[in-house]
């Protein structure tokens, strides 16, 4: 296949050992932005695992033997062809994720970016000692079959992620999909079939039993997880069973503080997109803002302003920035924390209540100054609403950003570039940004402090994680 062989996106099969396969039972998706079924997909067994374990660990033999050369080929050639296929892409992670169109293509976009960058990450040895009698070296070896679990609000570039890291590093993946976003990531491993041996990428669709059967698995070596906190335990737990290796990146409720310097008409627009991207369905969006007191008043009036003219839609229509929360589940937990603006008598500044519509859609809410204790201020919303608070010292501010269990993302706002990089270097998250945030990079690791994970993705480090470290101790005579 050329990278320009185009993908037919009508229809969805399970990728074992490079054969398309479908299963006795099939299930759909749901379109968010209208509640109508999208096409089925397989729901797969136990056998359709036993069957993708045993044609990755054959795969494995060869696999993990090729060279970091003869990988970063293949996966770029794979890159190139989901390029060529961007527009089948985006249009269906459209239609089953929900986001806007622009941003389904901006996603479908990084992919190349991600695949081209982790794979060019070099590996090496690590000379620990080298004498004339005995070197000792540690190396890093392929680790095995890896398990790529894949949340729902990105499907198409964490599986990416999950996918370049495993077989760059010599081993075979399987992916699971979330049972709400399974079609472009079944299409990924489709295309794969065309540059990759036999079971070196498989992607198996199922529902809520799949998941399970992969960290229960004593064929499959690793998992990478991302999703909530509560699944990341119990993923944990699982994979004790038989000891596996765990990457979990987990939520996160991001704080971020702005200073009384800053320049309000700059940072507004900024401030807004980054709160409020994807419906607010990121782990490391903007989720608690602090406003210095002394601007927060023209702070929140303008933020209001600007939040207003993004518009709240189908993704499929021009212009949309809001499309639906992804599932009915996210959006009944989404109306259930909203009941609070009114148990607690919070303060809406914008917004407040879900309408009724064909779709899962939440018109974007502003709460004016909660009190700490609020449960739009302790749990992590995943919809589009915002507590903004006030804040005057800075010791006080540090304190309430780090207050919570959470820490995946933080960051500072201010002109003052030596304050903000102080308070910077006192929050507790994986990632910490001065006058921006989301920032990420293929080169870059990514990952969460206290609960929002354990280890990292990206970068060197992230790569490592999908190695065993090796130490060979190395006597040129008895």
């Amino acid at each position: 296949m050329t990278d320009s062989t185009p993908l037919d996106f009508t229809t969805f099969s399970n990728v074992i050992n490079n054969e398309l396969t479908s299963s006795s039972q099939t299930r759909t998706g749901i379109n968010p932005a209208t509640t109508e079924p999208n096409p089925p997909v397989p729901v797969s067994t136990q056998d359709d695992l036993d069957k993708a374990v045993k044609a990755a660990r054959t795969a494995f033999k060869t696999w993990s033997k090729t060279s970091f050369n003869e990988r970063r080929k293949a996966l770029n050639a794979w890159a190139d062809a989901i390029d060529a296929n961007a527009d089948g892409f985006a249009k269906t992670l459209t239609m089953e994720q929900g986001k806007p169109l622009a941003q389904a293509s901006a996603e479908v976009g990084m992919v190349g970016t991600w695949t081209r960058g982790l794979s060019s990450i070099e590996i090496k040895e690590n000379v620990i000692e080298e004498t004339d009698d005995r070197k000792i070296v540690q190396r890093y070896t392929p680790m095995g079959v890896v398990g790529a679990i894949v949340p729902w609000n990105f499907p198409v570039l964490l599986a990416v992620g999950k996918i370049v890291s495993a077989v760059y590093t010599g081993n075979p993946v399987i992916v699971k999909p979330s049972p709400f976003t399974p079609y472009c990531d079944l299409k990924l491993a489709e295309l794969a079939a065309h540059f990759f041996p036999p079971g070196v990428i498989q992607c198996l669709s199922g529902d809520d039993s799949l998941g399970p059967m992969f960290t229960d698995h004593a064929g499959i070596d690793k998992i990478s997880f991302t999703g909530s906190i509560i699944t990341g335990k119990r993923v944990m737990a699982s994979c004790a069973k038989t000891l596996k290796r765990v990457t979990l990146e987990l939520g996160g409720n991001d704080p971020a503080i702005i200073c009384n310097d800053v320049d309000i008409d700059a940072v507004i627009p900024k401030i807004g997109i980054l709160s409020y991207l994807c419906s607010s369905q990121i782990c490391m969006m903007i989720k608690r803002l602090y406003v210095h007191e002394e601007i927060y008043d023209a702070f929140l009036e303008k933020l209001i302003t600007f939040v207003k003219t993004l518009k709240v839609g189908n993704g499929t229509e021009a212009d949309t920035f809001f499309g639906p929360v992804q599932n009915e589940m996210q959006f009944k937990k989404a109306k259930e924390l909203f009941s609070t603006i009114k148990t607690e008598n919070l303060k809406p500044a914008l917004g407040g209540t879900i309408e009724n519509s064909a779709g899962y859609f939440i018109h974007p809410t502003i709460i004016d100054n909660p009190p700490d204790s609020s449960r739009v201020v302790q749990e992590e919303p995943f919809a589009p609403i915002l507590p903004i608070m006030k804040w005057s010292n800075e010791d006080d501010v540090i304190e309430r950003a780090n207050a919570l269990e959470t820490g995946l993302g933080a960051s500072v706002w201010s002109k003052d570039f030596e304050r903000a990089t102080r308070i910077a270097d006192q929050l507790q998250s994986g990632s910490v940004w001065v006058n921006s945030h989301f920032d990420v990079s293929p080169t870059a690791p990514f990952g969460g402090h206290k609960q929002s994970g354990m280890g990292v993705e990206w970068g060197l480090t992230g790569l490592l994680g999908y190695c065993n470290s090796q130490t060979q101790w190395l006597k040129k005579s008895f």
